[in-house]
């Protein structure tokens, strides 16, 4: 059996007269950038996020670059970020001329470790507190960090804080005072990615910048298009962040299906669930991902191997089963950040998990079969290794 890590073609079928027809239209309407494709979607995708602004971006890079301008982030401010993320939260940091401050991770979620950040920030020198600007959490996985203690410190420290949601468009946090916000509305500004592996993703690269502040929108509005307003009109700096109208018409079919996708995802995740307990694995062989946060969209299914992940990668990729490493090199870790003068051990829990997790497919349309043979071969992989 052939199962890849995802399967859009699965997806597309049944979208392709409603895609076709509404990307027609801007193909008659010759309407290319920006325009009311653009507009629809941002409304839509505000409504969803509980935000009152959104602002679609050329891509989820654009869309952290673009919010730490607006923040007023720039050269030799600090950042307060993951180290176990992609590459791009600490390269739209360094990109703006600031130096990202990495702290460690949880062990079970994966996100930022609220504790740590408190006491990485607590251990600033005077000087380097004063130059610190914002913290960027990051939503790994499709769910939420734990964003009350982060929330408390950035307004105490008045700090900007940016939501990294790339992967988590309508995931859910649930605050101590029983208020239910969704991924990009806790923060000053939340960034989401639209690439096509995403759970919304276009058909080629897009991004949504939210914001509940109307001042921060305006700006937002203004730095996508060189810092123009009007037209032709620069008081400020910014750069070409647009999103195009095809990639906004497409946006705005998936998005009516998107609730029906993550339902399908949580469903994916409960029989792996089921079938990894019935198999005797969890616990012994792996770990499963933990549900901390209210709702956990699984943009990733991400297990960790106690022992021998390459290997059963490997194993894996010949039974016909798509698997994948988020991430193998902790960003604290890349040749490009040597300059920050982090060890490699300075942050431990982020290095267990670039050895030791392993994304499954999760995708929406994956069949029970599908599952039962993943996780047949996952106990393939480790009874050939007892024996």
């Amino acid at each position: 059996m052939q199962v890849p890590l995802l399967d859009l073609k699965r997806q597309y079928v049944g979208l392709e007269k409603e895609i076709v027809d509404e990307v027609l239209k801007v193909f008659r309407d010759q309407r290319f950038i920006l325009g009311p494709q653009v507009e629809e979607l941002e409304a839509q995708i505000a409504e969803y996020c509980q935000c009152k602004f959104a602002v679609g971006v050329s891509s989820g890079t654009d869309a952290l670059l673009v919010s730490l301008m607006a923040a007023g982030v720039g050269h030799g401010d600090l950042v307060v970020t993951s180290p176990y993320t992609f590459f791009a939260t600490a390269g739209a940091i360094a990109r703006v001329g600031a130096r990202p401050v990495f702290v460690d991770i949880d062990p079970n979620t994966y996100n930022l470790d609220p504790n740590l950040v408190e006491e990485t920030v607590s251990n600033l020198t005077d000087t380097e507190k004063q130059k610190l600007k914002a913290i960027i959490p990051v939503h790994l996985y499709g769910q939420c960090a734990d964003m009350e203690p982060i929330v408390a410190l950035s307004r105490k420290l008045n700090l900007a804080l940016i939501e990294d949601a790339a992967q988590a468009i309508g995931a859910e946090y649930e605050f101590s005072d029983g208020e239910v916000s969704r991924a990009g509305s806790m923060g000053d500004y939340g960034c989401f990615s639209f690439f096509p592996s995403k759970n919304l993703g276009a058909f080629g690269d897009g991004g949504m910048v939210t914001t509940r502040d109307e001042g921060s929108y305006e700006l937002l509005k203004s730095l996508r298009v060189h810092g123009a307003k009007p037209k032709y009109y620069h008081k400020i700096i910014g750069g070409n962040f647009r999103l195009d109208a095809l990639q906004a018409a497409i946006l705005k079919i998936k998005l009516k299906y998107l609730d029906e996708w993550t339902e399908g995802r949580q469903r994916n995740a409960k029989l792996y669930r089921n079938y990894f307990r019935e198999a005797g694995l969890e616990g012994i062989f792996v770990d499963l991902p933990v549900e901390k946060e209210r709702r956990h969209i699984y943009n990733q299914f991400v297990i960790k191997v106690k022992e021998g992940r390459d290997e059963l990668k490997d194993f894996l990729k010949n039974k016909g089963v798509g698997t994948e490493i988020y991430y193998p090199v902790p960003l604290h870790m890349q040749e490009c950040f040597k300059y920050l003068g982090y060890d490699p051990n300075a942050f431990p829990v982020s290095v267990e998990a670039s050895q030791k997790t392993l994304a499954l497919p999760i995708f929406p349309e994956l069949t029970n079969e599908e599952i039962r043979y993943i996780v047949e071969q996952v106990k393939a992989f480790f009874e050939r290794e007892k024996s």
